[in-house]
């Protein structure tokens, strides 16, 4: 029977149906191998240390409340229900369950006497939620109730894991080298397997520029960076700004990626320079005196990069310098060392 429950829950994880939906279907399932008379299954956010209700099964609204709040938050930390570990019931508490305010507040006046929680953790260690199986009864779960939820508990996890979604929104950009997580409240967490390149390191302004595009509500845009300084000693590298699928959870803005540059035509760092101001709407005297040069030279780079891009105007060249990622963020013309003198090293605010 387990098995099949596992096959189970696998087939609802795989399913296209939204995020709330297929966690109700997993309730469902999972009831015909751990009984309970009330469930709650919660999405965690480990940066601050809540919860948020992702559905329910035979609880009223007023508990779910409660769950979802601070004071269970505070209260599954305190047990350490918040580890990687076996499922816990009030029996294993070191006191009285009545004395944590989940129980005594909350769960006990609602008639539930006893359940079981466990924390569900990703590969990598990283927390994505809480499950509560709940009864009126009295009688502490047994141990074989005990050892199928703990085995199910992977499955739970990978299930109910956002991360999933972005991450499946990241093989949109192919051959993506690294990658950052962003969050509506303004901060940023690392996306599995893409993390770790500083140039996408907190606070780094290539990581400002791209999360400023997906506050701005643009769905997909994409943008070059220079390596090693503004006339790019290093080359070029491609970042991708994602918004979240709509049936990500709210806190979850989008992705930013970093991969190889697309195809440059050709285009030199100083036309690439002068590519960006006209998608800015710069005329060539208001070029010249940004890059402190010549009038002249201005537009002896404009008809190369109109050349080399098959552009007849400078509308076209400009749409198509958007299009094709091969725009320089305005940033980078106002920054001292926007690169760093290597990979990532810029820093804003």
């Amino acid at each position: 029977m387990a098995g099949a429950v596992s096959t189970a829950l696998t087939r609802i994880a795989a399913s296209a149906d939204p995020l709330p939906e297929r966690a109700r279907a997993l309730l469902g399932a999972l009831r015909a191998v751990v009984p309970f008379d009330a469930a709650w299954l919660a999405l965690a956010d480990p940066l601050c240390s809540s919860y948020s209700s992702l559905a329910s099964s035979d609880l009223d609204d007023r508990v779910v409340d409660f769950l979802s709040g601070p004071v269970t938050a505070h209260d599954i930390e305190v047990i350490g229900a918040d580890r990687d570990r076996p499922p816990l019931s009030p029996s294993d508490f070191s006191y009285a369950a009545d004395e944590l305010p989940t129980w005594s507040d909350c769960l006990i006046p609602a008639g539930i006497h006893e359940g079981l929680g466990v924390a569900l953790f990703a590969r990598g260690g990283r927390q994505v939620g809480y499950l509560a199986v709940l009864s009126g009864n009295t009688e502490p779960p047994t141990a074989a109730v005990r050892r199928r939820l703990a085995a199910l508990a992977p499955v739970l996890a990978h299930a109910v894991d956002p991360m999933r979604l972005l991450l499946t929104t990241a093989r949109l950009v192919r051959g993506a080298t690294a990658g950052r997580v962003v969050r509506r409240d303004g901060r940023t967490e690392p996306l599995p397997g893409l993390d770790g390149d500083p140039l996408l390191a907190v606070g780094s302004a290539v990581l400002s520029a791209a999360c400023g595009r997906i506050a701005d509500g643009q769905v997909y845009s994409s943008f070059l960076w220079p390596l090693g300084g503004p006339h790019a000693p290093g080359g070029h590298v491609r970042v991708t700004a994602l918004a979240a699928p709509s049936d990500v959870p709210a806190v979850l803005g989008g992705v930013v990626l970093l991969s190889p540059v697309p195809d440059l035509h050709g285009l030199t760092p100083r036309e690439l320079e002068v590519l960006g101001l006209m998608v800015d709407g710069r005329s060539n005297h208001e070029i010249a005196r940004t890059l402190v040069v010549a009038p002249r030279t201005v537009a002896a780079h404009v008809e190369h990069l109109l050349a080399k891009l098959g552009a007849p105007t400078r509308t076209l060249a400009a749409v198509r310098a958007e299009r094709e990622g091969l725009y320089v963020p305005a940033v980078l013309r106002s920054c001292g060392d926007p690169g760093g003198g290597g990979r990532g090293t810029a820093r804003i605010g």
